[in-house]
């Protein structure tokens, strides 16, 4: 893939930070913190972002092993997460080539329809296993997730950029 012009070429991504980042998405997505609506779900975004950056590392495998870990930890449908995640993860890889070439605002708007589609699929889920309404907040969970997506890219790419090379005579 040819790097847009002025883009800094990444450092490669260490595979131990990628687990350590879904760890620590996990953790905080299973805080005791009530039954909130319109609350984002952090392990989304960094599916979707590492499912973007790194498609042969983290892929729907990894996304379905992940919501199933949701789905025990929140005591709700078993699969639930799980299929949303890998739906989510299956059109993340499919589209991942053409997502990078926007700006990071412009990815924003691009994954905001992602965040939707995986909060309706959960939402589906659940009206379909009898369970009840959360509410309009729930349509506030994707725009947060979508404005969370900046912060998302500037901290999980931040390990990788290399530093200012101080020598003008080599190249890279």
């Amino acid at each position: 893939m040819i790097m847009p012009r002025g883009e800094p070429l990444l450092l490669p991504v260490n595979p131990v930070f990628i687990g350590a980042s879904l760890t620590v998405g996990l953790a905080l997505n299973m805080l005791p913190l009530g039954r909130i609506a319109w609350m984002p779900d952090l392990l989304m975004v960094l599916l979707v972002f590492w499912g973007a950056h790194q498609p042969l590392r983290i892929g729907m495998g990894t996304a379905f092993a992940l919501g199933l870990c949701m789905d025990v930890g929140q005591s709700t449908l078993l699969g639930q997460h799980a299929l949303s995640y890998t739906v989510l993860s299956f059109v993340v890889v499919a589209i991942h080539r053409r997502l990078l070439w926007f700006g990071v605002p412009s990815q924003a708007l691009q994954v905001l329809p992602l965040f939707a589609l995986a909060h309706a699929l959960e939402l589906l889920l659940r009206l379909a296993s009898g369970g009840i309404f959360p509410g309009p907040g729930l349509l506030a969970a994707p725009l947060l997730e979508a404005l969370l997506w900046p912060l998302a890219c500037g901290v999980l790419l931040a390990p990788q950029r290399r530093p200012p090379d101080s020598d003008q005579n080599r190249p890279l």
